[in-house]
């Protein structure tokens, strides 16, 4: 059996402070001004709130709220308080998100700071060397780290399995990948264009990056599946048929001719 929900009775004296009401709101409110009665609300025994509509502009949908109260056997009521509350529709401020979670990709200007966390998922340690075991071979150990600066690893951290697979998904998704109108249309895929600058490492299996300084992906990385009209196939214009030279008339003498005639 559902438990039965008591309604409290407005309390006679409290509802008929409406006129008390709207003076406390339009102290309360200044310039914001103070509009229509909207009705009221029994919040205790005793105590009920009354409502009036806010004309601000820039507080469409909120309402003043005027609560007052009656002690037992008062003839006068009490004013409790003066608040300005959002009803159904009212404009609200966004829900508040930590800045962690607000920054976007490109939010990033000239002097700003984007910390990246310690246990970042998209990153992971990088081969950085440390110090050389006493019985390692000195040239082996420059062979070793010239091998790891080569292939990038020279660096504290890296980038992670998820980090590459992240950046793959996005750059794919993205205007360099290949479903978008400019690669359906071009004349061939960026990996059989001569401006296409693989990338090297395990991305380079499906990225590059463009240098053609006509093409819209110029120094960005793009698929090799993506293409462009600046694809190097394109053959040159053939030259239009020449006219040939003018040839002046020597002998007769025209007629002047006015535009009035």
């Amino acid at each position: 059996m559902a438990p039965s929900t008591r309604t409290t009775k407005p309390d006679a004296i409290c509802l008929a402070a409406v006129d008390l009401a709207r003076e406390a709101a339009v102290e309360t409110a200044g310039e914001m001004g103070v509009g229509e009665y909207l009705g009221h609300h029994a919040d205790a025994e005793r105590v009920l709130s009354h409502f009036f509509a806010c004309p601000h502009p820039a507080y469409r949908g909120w309402r003043w709220s005027v609560t007052v109260a009656r002690a037992s056997r008062a003839k006068v009521v009490t004013l409790d308080e003066v608040v300005l509350l959002p009803a159904e529709g009212a404009l609200l401020a966004q829900e508040w998100l930590p800045w962690a979670d607000r920054i976007q990709p490109g939010d990033v200007t000239p002097g700003l700071l984007m910390p990246t966390p310690a246990e970042d998922p998209r990153l992971e340690p990088g081969y950085t060397g440390g110090e050389r075991a006493a019985d390692t071979d000195p040239a082996e150990a420059t062979q070793a780290r010239a091998v790891v600066a080569e292939l990038g690893l020279g660096r504290e951290r890296v980038l992670s399995r998820t980090g590459r697979d992240e950046a793959a998904e996005r750059w794919l998704a993205g205007d360099g990948g290949p479903e978008n109108p400019m690669s359906k249309q071009a004349p061939g895929p960026c990996e059989t264009c001569g401006f296409f600058l693989r990338l090297q490492g395990g991305m380079g299996v499906l990225f590059g990056a463009c240098g053609n300084a006509f093409s819209p992906s110029d120094g960005r990385v793009v698929s090799v599946d993506h293409g462009c009209g600046a694809h190097s196939s394109v053959p040159p214009l053939e030259p239009a048929e020449e006219l040939p030279p003018p040839v002046w008339e020597t002998i007769e003498w025209d007629e002047p001719v006015s535009l009035f005639d």
